[in-house]
């Protein structure tokens, strides 16, 4: 069975960055997005980024600018450059892979920005 494996989250001031990273605990063919989730408490799921096979990336607005995500396709990862953080991107970021006919979630990774 495939786990993701997440890595990278902490305590950061506003303003200071944090790299998260997921990789996979076996390979995984044919992955076709990687991406990143986050939940604060209280709120639903939502999506941050996420990035295809080809490379095109897809960002929620509230991260434009700010965050950057990236994937290594030789070793199932992908990582999310997270600069100039607020205390709203507060939460618990999942780390999602998915194939055409299969998906993956991470456990979770907590990010807290302090102001």
């Amino acid at each position: 069975q495939v786990h993701l494996v997440e890595s990278g989250g902490g305590l950061v001031q506003a303003g200071g960055s944090l790299r998260l990273a997921c990789t996979t605990s076996a390979y995984i063919f044919g992955i076709n997005v990687m991406g990143w989730y986050r939940q604060a408490p209280g709120k639903q799921r939502e999506l941050v980024a996420d990035i295809r096979s080809g490379g095109s990336t897809n960002y929620a607005d509230s991260v434009k600018g700010r965050f950057t995500i990236s994937r290594d396709n030789a070793k199932n990862t992908v990582y999310l450059q997270m600069n100039s953080l607020k205390p709203e991107d507060t939460a618990v970021y999942y780390c999602n892979v998915r194939t055409s006919s299969l998906g993956y979630w991470g456990p979770g990774t907590q990010v807290t920005v302090s102001s």
